[in-house]
């Protein structure tokens, strides 16, 4: 019984180490460069027709700085039409996209009577026209002059079936849980450009912002929560490539709101496990580019809650014949009350706060979990207050 809780709780304290810290570490030390030559386009040759797609609800606070820095692109401006689906927005925001519809004739303004959720409005809004290439585009992800063109340029290459952006994450403060999502999601926009580089594939673009070939776009379940993972791997079904350019920048802004963000967390983790057994085809054979990513970045993070609550139990049973399992058993007990002592100490110390912020992040996943198996009535959700 000893050796068998003993390779228990290493097999699981190991997987937790390769997701966090083994396939993060080696795919950025040993892919730093494509492995693939991509066709690009050159800014002389004659460009796509893209439409943006954007959902909004209440984003009054954003959304005319977000359609301004789409229009004041550097790509050509015949070529982009923007379709803006507003959710029975009930602040400004209509008010301001009317407005900027007399500014900019290529603006089509949708408004929705009554809630009806982001993937609604997505699929609504690419039945609409029959551009080339599609951006999908969160209202408080703002573009640089040459994001429209940088995510384009990669489909001259008829392989390339999504193209993601790099989304840097900027807040204005450090308060709350703003540092920690960050340097995470910055971590995160480093292991995409490797798996890129790597397999040029990605498991799954951020929704704040990518494009896609208009043909391949797949219709999103409308209880479906995480549509931009379900339609990258839809993509990747079909044998295209998804890759993540560098380059294409834009400006996310964080929350600091630790309570909001937390349900954001739980939201999504819901959607994660609801991939997770609509795609669970792609989890084997392991040798295969796209399980390996799938079960090394996305899969194992999914399931960490459920590993720490094994290394947790069987180091407990551990320390009956081994003392030093309790010593394990004890450090594992404090990481898990630490989002407690942080909300009521507030570390300062950076690595206090993220064993804090680790913890909190699993306790969402294992609460998505619960709200995916008790079943997904709705993907409508209330968008986390804009720091701006």
């Amino acid at each position: 019984m000893y050796n068998l809780l003993l390779i228990i709780f290493i097999f699981s304290a190991l997987l937790i180490l390769h997701t966090y810290l083994f396939y993060p570490l080696g795919m950025m030390f040993f892919v730093k460069k494509s492995k693939t030559k991509i066709n690009i386009f050159d800014r002389t040759e004659t460009l796509p027709q893209v439409a943006v797609l954007i959902a909004a609800y209440n984003e009054e606070k954003v959304i005319g700085e977000k359609l301004e820095s789409v229009f004041k692109s550097d790509y050509p401006a015949q070529n982009i039409k923007v379709y803006l689906g507003s959710d029975a927005s009930n602040d400004a925001t209509d008010q301001i996209i009317e407005n900027l519809q007399q500014k900019y004739k290529n603006l089509e303004l949708v408004k929705f009577s009554g809630r009806v959720g982001k993937i609604s409005i997505i699929n609504h809004l690419q039945s609409m026209g029959d551009e080339d290439i599609l951006i999908m585009t969160d209202a408080n992800v703002i573009f640089t002059p040459d994001t429209i063109f940088e995510l384009i340029k990669q489909f001259k290459d008829e392989r390339v079936g999504i193209v993601a952006a790099n989304i840097i994450k900027e807040s204005i403060t450090n308060e709350g849980i703003s540092f920690q999502e960050k340097k995470y999601l910055s971590l995160e926009n480093k292991i995409k450009a490797c798996e890129s580089n790597a397999f040029n594939l990605i498991m799954g673009a951020e929704g704040g912002c990518y494009a896609i070939r208009n043909n391949l776009f797949s219709k999103v379940p409308l209880k479906f929560i995480v549509d931009d993972f379900f339609i990258t791997i839809q993509v990747l079904n079909r044998g295209k490539f998804t890759l993540f350019n560098p380059n294409a920048i834009c400006i996310e802004d964080v929350a600091n709101d630790t309570a909001g963000e937390y349900s954001r967390k739980v939201r999504i983790s819901s959607g994660n496990f609801q991939n997770l057994f609509f795609f669970k085809n792609l989890l084997f054979p392991l040798w295969k580019a796209i399980s390996f990513t799938f079960w090394s970045h996305k899969v194992l993070r999914w399931l960490t809650p459920f590993f720490l609550l094994i290394c947790l139990i069987s180091s407990a049973l551990l320390a009956i014949q081994q003392p030093v399992f309790m010593i394990l058993f004890c450090f594992q007990f404090f990481g898990f009350v630490f989002p407690l002592f942080n909300y009521i100490f507030k570390f300062q110390n950076t690595g206090l706060k993220f064993i804090a912020h680790f913890y909190l992040m699993n306790f969402a996943l294992f609460e998505g979990f619960i709200k995916f198996t008790k079943g997904i009535k709705s993907s409508v959700w209330q968008p986390i207050k804009r720091n701006v």
